[in-house]
């Protein structure tokens, strides 16, 4: 049993709280949320996908922690000052679509500020996370993620189903000023709640003084070559269709925004509800079996989104959904505890900037190559070869052939590979 007022106990609590504080932000500047401010700055859905996929680009960044936070005497400062940084930089995206500039000076003042809030978040993530893992015990990584999980995904069913609403209420006010005007200001009191989530967790001693590692003899190891390249795979299957959704619910689908909240609200139960479980299996079996087994939900998922169009769009993506949840209920974490099972301690943070930058370069550059091809099925009125096609359902099936890849990748090499 431990005390109450353990540091490590406390630690892990504001963890917790911080998780689901980033994510109601994160809600708040992607997927259909994101296609709102676009479309009103008359961005096209490839350009919207790109941007969406930006989150996977600005994992590039995270190679910065390697070199500022190398002999820091403390990462909790600079931390909660970059995460208020890039957070306000969140909030003033919602206004670029309403300030009284000429329209190509919102594009770029809104570039500036998306790019550079998720630039900001990325270069402080990997020394965030190993600051923050340190108050959880090796022995229950699985079942203290999906607690973690749990609760960011229950409280953002409330929040989803509120700014949804919301959202749709002003909207029917005919004033669309007054939506961003609220989008703002929602972000600018969670990070303010986000910044006082983070200032009583405790400072890692050992961080405070170390500097991650040899990059050299990281870059040597095998097992951490066989990770990343698991996780890059992952991430081009995920990137190469993902950013094209959002828009797709938008405008083809017509869904209303409280529609896109009670989907979400469905793929947030799905994913808690499964989430112990996976948590559970991992800390029985080993990460590398849990993320096989949810690679293989996640490529039920795709292969329904490849039949999903308007006829059928409420009920299909709906469960294209639902299955994702399951998916990601694992796959959310796996890539940190992959790299805690297979790297080194004294390597960890090294290992998570650089399998992020690696996998979230391949991610980026997956939806740019996409993103030609959506253009051209759209320029061609949805029609693929004399098939009448949309391009969420082309990118789907190409995500769908790449995660078969990846869960034969996986069980060859991680789950029955030498992992010595």
């Amino acid at each position: 049993m431990q005390k109450k007022n353990d540091p490590a106990r406390l630690g892990r609590l504001m963890y917790i709280i911080e998780a689901a504080l980033e994510y109601f932000i994160s809600l708040m500047v992607s997927s259909a949320y994101l296609a709102r401010i676009t479309a009103s700055l008359g961005f096209s859905d490839s350009l919207t996908g790109v941007l969406s996929s930006f989150v996977s680009l600005g994992c590039l960044f995270q190679l910065g922690a390697i070199t500022l936070f190398r002999n820091t005497r403390s990462v909790k400062k600079p931390i909660v000052s970059c995460h208020i940084i890039n957070q306000t930089l969140f909030a003033l995206v919602y206004l670029t679509p309403i300030l009284p500039v000429e329209g190509w000076m919102k594009s770029v003042l809104f570039l500036v500020c998306f790019c550079g809030a998720y630039v900001i978040s990325n270069v402080i993530t990997s020394p965030k996370t190993n600051w923050l893992m340190s108050h959880v015990p090796s022995t229950s990584r699985g079942s203290f993620t999906a607690v973690k999980e749990i609760v960011s995904l229950l409280s953002g069913i409330v929040f989803t189903t509120a700014t949804g609403v919301a959202f749709d209420a002003l909207d029917a006010t005919g004033d669309k000023r007054l939506a961003f005007i609220v989008g703002a200001v929602v972000i600018f009191v969670l990070m303010i709640l986000h910044t006082g989530s983070l200032i009583p967790v405790p400072e890692n001693k050992v961080e405070a003084g170390q500097n991650g590692g040899n990059v050299r003899e990281l870059l040597r190891d095998k097992k951490f070559w066989r990770v990343s390249i698991a996780c890059s795979l992952w991430y081009i299957a995920y990137y190469a269709s993902m950013p094209f959704f959002g828009s797709y619910q938008i405008k083809e689908l017509g869904f209303s925004m409280t529609f896109v909240s009670i989907i979400t609200i469905a793929h947030s139960v799905v994913r808690a509800v499964v989430s112990p479980f996976v948590g559970r299996y991992a800390d029985r079996h080993s990460f590398s079996k849990m993320v096989e087994l949810c690679f293989i939900i996640a490529a039920a998922s795709f292969a329904v989104n490849v039949f999903t169009v308007p006829e059928n769009g409420s009920v299909f993506f709906t469960l294209y959904f639902c299955l994702h949840g399951a998916a990601w209920a694992g796959i959310n974490s796996a890539v940190m505890n992959l790299i805690y099972d297979y790297v080194d301690e004294k390597n960890r943070r090294n290992a998570l900037a650089i399998n992020y930058a690696i996998s979230g370069t391949a991610g980026f550059l997956a939806t740019c190559l996409m993103s030609p091809v959506v253009d051209m099925i759209q320029a061609n009125g949805n029609m693929l070869m004399g098939m009448r096609l949309y391009p969420a359902q082309f990118v789907s099936a190409f995500a769908l052939v790449v995660t078969v890849v990846v869960i034969a990748y996986v069980h060859m090499v991680l789950v029955h590979g030498k992992k010595a």
